[in-house]
């Protein structure tokens, strides 16, 4: 399906009428993208003057802290950039939403997180990679591992997942390993997606 991701809705009509594509590109209702439109134009509102999310703008919302490098926020800002044009605009936002929508496939969320950990973008899955992300992960939540406890993890991981033995993971073995183990992907999932007027019934008003 085509991709609507013009950096301003326009006017009224145009505002309605790009809604509505973006609703039929996606697994929202019309009035679903209207609560995410109020919703993008409230986090701009906080980091931008524009109606753009920047780099910066976006880990600020994602951790409330600008000066840490956060490695799974800026792989995370990456995709959510469709365009690599360094700015999310309101159609990149709900494109990319819709992969955690709960009606999205499997397979889109597994395609997700496979490039999220894929950190150099080479179309594999490395344990240096796996390992990076891991560190930035707990760093973010403040938990402590030890680096032989990680290393054990990774080893892990790669011992089932890498099928080839050939110390990476493609894209087909990653989809085999989280189909064996689907919690992988529990993150991938936000449920409150799949009813926001609920949600937020003030965004209607």
């Amino acid at each position: 399906m085509g991709c609507v991701c013009s950096k301003h809705l326009g006017g009224t009509r145009t505002r309605h009428e790009n809604i509505s594509l973006l609703a039929s590109q996606t697994f929202f209702s019309d009035a679903e993208v209207e609560v995410l439109h109020e919703l993008f134009t409230k986090l701009t509102s906080c980091v931008s003057s524009d109606n753009l999310i920047t780099k910066e703008g976006f880990q600020f919302i994602l951790t409330k802290d600008t000066k840490r490098r956060s490695l799974s926020t800026e792989r995370m800002f990456g995709l959510f950039d469709m365009r690599n044009d360094e700015a999310i605009d309101f159609g990149e936002f709900v494109h990319s939403l819709n992969i955690f929508h709960p009606n999205s496939t499997q397979r889109d969320k597994a395609l997700f997180a496979f490039r999220l950990y894929d950190t150099r973008q080479t179309g594999f899955i490395e344990p240096e990679e796996v390992k990076e992300m891991i560190i930035d992960v707990l760093e973010e939540s403040e938990l402590m591992l030890t680096e032989s406890i990680i290393d054990s993890i990774v080893s892990k991981t790669f011992e089932e997942a890498d099928r080839k033995k050939d110390g990476k993971i493609d894209l087909e073995e990653w989809e085999n390993f989280v189909a064996r183990h689907p919690l992988i992907l529990k993150n991938m999932t936000i449920p409150f997606l799949k009813d926001l007027p609920r949600t937020f019934p003030c965004f209607l008003q």
